[in-house]
């Protein structure tokens, strides 16, 4: 992995663009420049089901109006098939994963033990089934350049991640660790709402055989009800009409204290301010809330 800075913002297409995403988006766009690194947006449209056909080009569309762009061209991970069947192909060769037809209440009702012992079986059940990792019993320790030393029991089985679903599609566990290899990224800066996820990512990373990124969880920004801004709690799409403020407040919820004479400004104004004043260290803890609609 090359010792160049590389960071990515990697938003899923199931809406616009809104301010928590642009905060994330933010903060990764940030990190990269003041390492004078490269920054790439992909795509992560895995679930056609759950994505309207025009939220990809709205999300880009977004991020050229708040002037975040990106230094190579955008990954659509729906384009990646064969590099996410590659993957599992080696780690059911090296007995990594296995296939899986439990359904959940199935699962739920074992206290997520498999009745049918999917994880021996050297066979891929008839019909329809999910493959997963196939986890030890262990506890992985990670430094996150914000929240601090990190660790996380995993337990073989029961935690045991989804890396391709029944219906086909491919799981982001798998398809974020593999992207994110293959883009030589160094740098991952996502919300802390992922936090959870990455023990297991980082086990992938090393099966796959490579080295994991250094990662930076920041707090997620809530809705007036203290819920994640998201498409589920109906987050507003950003105004892309006016740019510099959404800027403004999102360098304000990453405790970086914009003045406020650049309320107003251009986005490139804040941008040519935000760079040089950019600070991590001043990253707060706590998640915060998204601004009142002007």
């Amino acid at each position: 992995m090359t010792s160049v800075y590389r960071g990515r913002f990697a938003p899923s297409p199931t809406g616009p663009l809104h301010f928590g995403s642009l905060v994330t988006g933010l903060a990764s766009y940030l990190e990269a420049r003041t390492h004078s690194g490269t920054w790439l947006v992909r795509i992560e449209d895995l679930d056609p089901l759950r994505e309207p056909p025009e939220a990809a080009g709205q999300i880009l569309h977004s991020l050229e109006c708040h002037g975040l762009h990106w230094d190579e061209s955008v990954r659509f991970q729906s384009e990646r098939h064969e590099a996410y069947a590659a993957a599992i192909q080696q780690l059911l060769d090296d007995d990594r994963a296995y296939g899986c037809a439990c359904s959940r209440k199935q699962l739920s009702a074992h206290n997520g033990h498999h009745p049918d012992d999917c994880r021996n079986r050297k066979a891929m059940p008839d019909g329809p089934h999910a493959v997963r990792l196939k986890l030890d019993d262990c506890t992985l320790s990670w430094r996150d350049r914000l929240l601090g030393p990190q660790a996380q029991v995993l337990r073989a089985e029961r935690d045991d991640p989804v890396l391709q679903r029944k219906e086909g599609f491919y799981a982001y566990q798998l398809a974020v660790v593999v992207d994110d290899i293959d883009q030589g990224i160094t740098d991952i800066v996502r919300g802390s709402d992922l936090l959870e996820t990455t023990a297991a990512q980082l086990k992938l990373f090393d099966w796959l055989g490579a080295t994991a990124p250094d990662f930076l969880h920041i707090p997620v920004i809530l809705n007036a009800s203290g819920q994640k801004l998201s498409k589920q709690t109906h987050a507003p799409a950003l105004d892309d009409d006016q740019p510099g403020a959404n800027l403004w407040h999102a360098l304000q919820a990453l405790g970086q204290e914009p003045p406020a004479t650049l309320l107003g400004a251009s986005p490139d104004a804040i941008l040519e301010w935000a760079q040089p004043h950019w600070s991590a260290e001043r990253l707060p803890l706590q998640s915060g809330l998204a601004p009142a609609p002007a």
